[in-house]
């Protein structure tokens, strides 16, 4: 298990005005290499459900985060995060999580806490295969960034969420 990282003095809110996961993974990544974010930041996103449902963005950095070139895109900057279950796109690691890697490995690697199998009575053994799609994004919990996997076929796991979902009414 990693030993969580430090919280950084730096957080901040991006609403872009989204409406999906892929738009809002593909703008943290653009963000982060625009803005060259230092290693240890965290991106993630939430779900708002307001009267304007919508994703937006988080960035938690060890250094300040220029705001005026987020404004400038027209972007709106608030500070801190908009809840504590963000789902993270970037943290440190996460570009080390690709093919199949045991789950003792992926913890290793990565600053993911823990790994919990969907409808599994505890955590994994941390011999299991778990095969990455190289899309592995958990999610803070109490505090914990969470994986949450499937079983897969050969006693192996897999992230729950897909790398390509198939959109909602896709034969319509």
């Amino acid at each position: 298990m990693t030993p969580p990282p430090p919280a950084p003095p730096y957080v901040l809110t991006v609403d872009a005005g989204l409406k999906d996961l892929r738009a809002a993974d593909h703008l943290l990544r653009g963000i982060a290499a625009e803005l060259a974010l230092p290693d240890g930041t965290f991106g993630c996103t939430h779900l708002v459900r307001d009267g304007r449902p919508r994703v937006v963005l988080s960035l938690a950095t060890p250094l300040p985060v220029d705001r005026e070139r987020l404004t400038a895109r027209g972007h709106e900057v608030t500070d801190g995060p908009p809840d504590a279950q963000g789902r993270a796109v970037l943290y440190p690691g996460a570009a080390r999580l690709t093919g199949t890697l045991t789950v003792a490995e992926l913890l290793a690697r990565s600053a993911i806490d823990r790994v919990t199998v969907l409808g599994g009575p505890g955590d994994p053994d941390p011999r299991t295969p778990l095969v990455t799609r190289d899309h592995v994004r958990p999610q803070w919990q109490r505090g914990e960034l969470v994986l949450t996997a499937m079983p897969a076929a050969g006693g192996r796991l897999t992230p729950f969420e897909v790398p390509d979902p198939t959109p909602c009414c896709a034969d319509h």
